[in-house]
């Protein structure tokens, strides 16, 4: 009776467990090919070409993602915690759509792939998306970074030159410091803020950079304030601008210390 029970006597599947070894080697796109095979064994190849393209629109996302989280923030996560989030995901993925056929195969004691040819196929997913990786770190153009550095370039040289103003403001006299906020401060602050939206134009420019210049903007919309509030505080000579001032610089002091 067991015996005429076992449909699955002639096929060949990967366990639950050697999926979730292959893709906490080598990530859900590990997963997708596996399943994949599962799905041939059954003689479902549509199944199994929508789980492996699931795979790959999971990978793309998943690492997308990853590269825009901040480095301050990503140092903080324990390395084994994301391909231990996904790998359980899998794995529950496996027992819902295979758990059934895979529990009734193995109590007919019927045959599996083993662990060592999954775990094999994780290493060769964990290569091509290292080269994935490597490939596109590399074949940025060359245009987008010198085109950044050079706007770069006129950045620092603004920065530079308004902040002398700090060193002068306990030194010159309003005027001085109200004609130096004027004519430079403020001025270059706004051409900081242009320089940066022209960079977000840039063609192929790198998601880093992108993320940089976030905080690149932020910087400089604090700085273009906190010299409009100096502006105030010069000129009505009152020190209820001073908490308010604060804040802003406290503020840069925290993006500053983010870009780094």
């Amino acid at each position: 009776m067991i015996e005429q029970n076992n449909t699955t006597k002639d096929l060949k599947f990967y366990s639950q467990k050697s999926i979730g070894l292959a893709t906490f080697i080598g990530g859900p796109l590990a997963a997708g090919y596996l399943i994949k095979e599962n799905y041939k064994a059954l003689n479902e190849n549509d199944k199994g070409k929508t789980a492996l393209i699931i795979s790959i629109l999971a990978t793309v996302a998943i690492f997308g993602t990853l590269f825009l989280i901040p480095e301050a923030i990503m140092d903080k996560v324990p390395n084994m915690v994301i391909p231990a989030v996904y790998t359980g995901i899998i794995y529950l993925i496996v027992n819902k759509i295979h758990g059934t056929i895979l529990d009734t195969h193995e109590a007919h004691n019927n045959t599996f792939y083993s662990g060592w040819k999954a775990a094999g196929i994780g290493l060769i997913s964990l290569i091509v998306l290292m080269a994935i990786i490597v490939a596109s770190i590399f074949l940025v153009p060359d245009g987008a970074y010198d085109a950044y550095d050079a706007e770069m370039e006129q950045f620092t040289i603004n920065e530079e030159e308004s902040l002398v103003f700090y060193e002068h403001f306990s030194t010159e006299d309003d005027l001085t410091l109200l004609n130096e906020i004027n004519d430079i401060a403020i001025p270059k602050w706004k051409e900081n803020i242009a320089i940066i939206n022209r960079t977000n134009d840039i063609e192929d420019l790198p998601l880093e950079l992108i993320e940089q210049n976030k905080k690149l903007l932020k910087y400089s919309e604090l700085r273009l304030e906190a010299f409009e509030l100096l502006k105030k505080l010069i000129t009505y000579d009152s020190e209820n601008y001073n908490d308010e001032l604060d804040r802003i610089h406290n503020e840069i002091d925290a993006v500053i210390e983010s870009l780094y």
